[in-house]
């Protein structure tokens, strides 16, 4: 009985359609999870065969169900994660029984955001940053940054924006620093300039030492408070002088971290002719990132990585082309949900492939302060890409949700 191992994922997404494809393949399933509620609504999830509840930061402990597993008669082909921050967990953990395929110093490196940042500090896709991890190093940096806001300030330990904070001034510097370390206790803080040019988001699978860039996005973002990505264009035509210089960077970036085998995706700006990387991450995106390029490209990345992993020749040419691009819908005030009406709509609209709703009916939903706070999205493709984003936002429009306030939520409205 051949298996995957899974450590770790999300109720939709990349991650999830990973297992639904290990499934499809005719691999036994095994999801290591350290969410109970997983576990208490066992029954969303069919295409896991068998679901644990482990401590997933302790080793000893995976080891030891690895090996359990073994001795019942499962043949394990691969662990594998798509899920922030288990990528190095699942090669660390794949290493202990002669299975990866992946590069765990790579893997390793790039999960590391202030690792990532010393290997590239003399590069010149490197923007300007600082690390602080005590109040006296935090007050020492402030005469070398007062002339430089507005600044970003972020935990490493971060994901999907939650606490990634623009700072404009030293009062908010120093405010939100309080707020890093209370949250992050005994852990350093990223501070870097801020780079108001569009970004780019780059899948990226690195096979054999080859670099491919399997999709090149141009995000949509929206700040207010927090930096949410709202929309994710296709790009297929970026011209020839902006591909090159994107290429060179890419390469540059993945060969000092040390990825010789293994997916990956960036997030870049492009700064006069010179790209920055903003953030590297030691898998492919989540949300509905796979299905986008595989309606542009009529490419599985979640499949063929498994192939990567299990130490199978994966199929990376694209099957043909479309212009695609996949919007978000947040909710502008919180409470509890009602209903979502729209959802049909928008699926019957022009050029629409796949249209995907979070929440459940009693769930409360919030304004976005974090990526996890968008509770839609649509994907759509078109003649053009002006063509596939207007499909998309059409379609999304159609998508409502019908929030019952709480009396202290109306009354914060009302004084608004």
């Amino acid at each position: 009985m051949k298996s995957i191992i899974f450590i770790e994922t999300t109720k939709s997404g990349s991650s999830r359609e990973a297992i639904k494809t290990a499934h499809r393949l005719g691999y036994y399933t095994v999801l290591f999870t350290e969410r109970p509620n997983f576990i208490a609504k066992r029954e969303e999830f069919p295409d896991v065969h068998l679901m644990k509840l482990c401590d997933l930061s302790d080793m000893d402990v995976l080891q030891k169900e690895v090996k359990s597993l073994v001795l019942k008669g499962v043949e394990i082909s691969a662990v594998v994660s798509y899920v922030d921050p288990h990528s190095y967990t699942a090669c660390a953990l794949a290493d202990a029984f002669n299975l990866n395929h992946f590069s765990t110093a790579g893997m390793k490196n790039i999960q590391n955001k202030i690792q990532s940042r010393k290997l590239m500090k003399d590069s010149s896709t490197t923007p300007l940053y600082w690390t602080i991890a005590t109040n006296r190093e935090s007050k020492a940096l402030e005469p070398e940054i007062k002339d430089k806001f507005p600044l970003i300030m972020k935990s490493p330990q971060s994901t999907g924006s939650k606490d990634v904070y623009k700072v404009e001034s030293l009062l908010e510097y120093r405010e939100r620093y309080k707020t890093l370390m209370t949250r992050y206790e005994n852990q350093p803080i990223l501070i870097e300039e801020f780079l108001p040019e569009p970004q780019y988001l780059v899948e990226v699978v690195v096979h054999k030492g080859k670099v491919h860039i399997m999709a090149l996005i141009k995000q949509e973002i929206h700040y207010n408070r927090r930096f949410i990505v709202m929309g994710y264009k296709l790009m297929l035509n970026a011209g020839k002088n902006f591909s090159d210089g994107l290429k060179k960077a890419v390469e540059e970036i993945v060969a000092q971290h040390g990825l010789e085998n293994g997916p990956c995706h960036l997030e870049l700006r492009r700064k006069g002719t010179r790209w920055k990387l903003i953030e590297i991450n030691a898998r492919i995106s989540g949300a509905g990132m796979n299905n986008m390029i595989k309606a542009a490209y009529g490419i599985n990345l979640v499949e063929e990585t498994l192939k990567m992993a299990m130490g199978q020749e994966p199929d990376l040419k694209p099957k043909f082309q479309k212009n695609a691009y996949m919007q978000y819908v947040t909710v502008e005030k919180k409470g509890t949900l009602k209903k979502v009406t729209g959802k049909n709509r928008a699926l019957a609209s022009q050029g629409v492939v796949e249209v995907y709703v979070k929440p459940r009916k009693g769930s409360v939903i919030t304004p976005p302060l974090s990526m996890g706070h968008r509770y839609a999205y649509v994907t759509a493709v078109g003649k053009t890409a002006k063509e596939a984003e207007t499909n998309a936002k059409n379609a999304a429009a159609e998508i409502q949700f019908w929030i019952e306030e709480s009396p202290k939520e109306k009354i914060t409205t009302e004084i608004k």
